[in-house]
């Protein structure tokens, strides 16, 4: 069979279907009748036509990956904004603020086994005068800082100081102290006798006791909630997650109810010795 020749009419009819299946209507010039450029009769396609077409053609296809593109670039701006800290950076933190909150819990600690030295029982102990404050050449000094306080026998405190012309000031400094003796000044020492508790006494005092060492874990409860404002403090910076702060608050808790055993621990060595006759 022979091969028939294909026709520059036959060519520019091609051409428009191709076109009209890759752009709207709207966008094709309408045909043009009489001879093309080729110099043979028929329907052409105007030139503008098929180059508007192509570039519809690419403008949709760069606009596709324009918009891919610009959405990978959100997704990772995103992504930036809500990611999760590291274990590393999570553990810094941690120990950071876990570090401050048991540096307070200490002290807290210390204050609390400070105030129960303060409370008398019916044996001597130097302790008892911790908290007497003298006032020594203008200034509030520690009595323990200007004098040597020893416990001659389980019933009596003496006071030697340093510099013997300030016993009339430690004298003073005694009397005026919430501890309850009275001082013999020989001009030497100041010797102090430790009175007997009565039954009633030591019920008195074992609730004063008690109240210390609420105080206490009131005090240590205090700190815990001020770790934990933290913690929600970076979750809101979002540097930690609501899982890493949940988990880092249990940790917290722990911590926690070991200072409230050390307290317990302590009020009921103290309110032994005020039992003990």
């Amino acid at each position: 069979m022979a091969l028939q020749p294909f026709s520059s009419a036959a060519a520019a009819a091609a051409a428009a279907a191709a076109a009209r299946r890759l752009t709207p209507s709207s966008l094709l010039l309408p045909p043009r009748t009489g001879n093309n450029h080729s110099g043979f009769p028929g329907t052409c396609m105007n030139k503008l036509s098929w180059s508007s077409t192509v570039n519809y053609v690419r403008l949709q296809v760069g606009n596709a990956f324009s918009s891919r593109h610009l959405g990978t670039k959100l997704i990772k701006k995103r992504a930036g904004v809500l990611r999760c800290a590291t274990i590393e950076e999570i553990e810094a933190e941690k120990s950071v603020i876990e570090k401050g909150a048991k540096e307070r819990m200490e002290k807290t600690i210390e204050m609390v086994q400070g105030n129960f030295n303060a409370v008398r029982t019916g044996r001597a102990n130097p302790a008892m005068l911790d908290r007497v404050e003298v006032e020594y050449y203008g200034s509030p000094v520690s009595l323990k800082s200007i004098a040597q306080i020893s416990t001659p026998d389980g019933s009596s405190l003496l006071v030697q100081p340093y510099d013997k012309s300030c016993l009339k000031a430690i004298e003073k400094a005694i009397v005026n102290s919430d501890i309850g003796l009275t001082p013999n000044n020989d001009g030497e020492v100041i010797r102090l006798s430790i009175p007997q508790l009565t039954s009633e006494r030591r019920k008195e005092l074992s609730k004063v006791v008690a109240k210390l060492a609420e105080e206490g874990k009131v005090a240590i409860r205090n700190i815990r909630r001020d770790a934990i404002k933290a913690y929600e403090k970076l979750e809101k910076e979002k540097k930690l997650s609501e899982d890493n702060v949940k988990d880092l608050s249990s940790d917290l808790q722990k911590v926690t109810d070991q200072y409230m055993k050390k307290i317990d621990s302590i009020q009921k060595q103290k309110e032994k010795e005020l039992l003990t006759v």
